[in-house]
């Protein structure tokens, strides 16, 4: 059973930064796919950006430019750096993790963006 901990959310000023991390563990296979999604109150889960075991990224079109997201295939951990935080990016957001044919997901890590 592969396990996600997600960890630096919190509250940050428009225009601010964070970074999300997330570690896996319990994988007895190399882990495909990372990325992170987000929910925010009301809506429904969106993909925000993906990273695949050879480093090619994905983003959704509302955070491109501002998040960046990277991995570390040795310590089976992806980060999420965002900057130019905007209010409509609070939300509660989600590790998932691509292993052989199953997908994992963390238990969310809260960001608000608010003054």
């Amino acid at each position: 059973q592969v396990q996600l901990v997600e960890s630096g959310g919190g509250l940050v000023q428009p225009g601010g930064s964070l970074r999300l991390s997330c570690a896996a563990s319990g994988s007895k296979f190399d882990i495909n796919t990372m990325g992170w999604f987000r929910q925010a109150p009301g809506k429904q889960r969106e993909l925000v950006a993906t990273i695949t075991r050879s480093g090619i990224t994905m983003y959704v079109n509302s955070v491109k430019g501002r998040f960046t997201i990277s991995r570390d295939n040795a310590k089976d951990t992806v980060h999420l750096q965002m900057n130019a935080l905007k209010p409509e990016d609070t939300a509660v957001y989600y590790c998932n993790a691509q292993v052989v044919v199953f997908t994992y997901w963390g238990q969310g890590t809260q960001v608000t963006v608010s003054s």
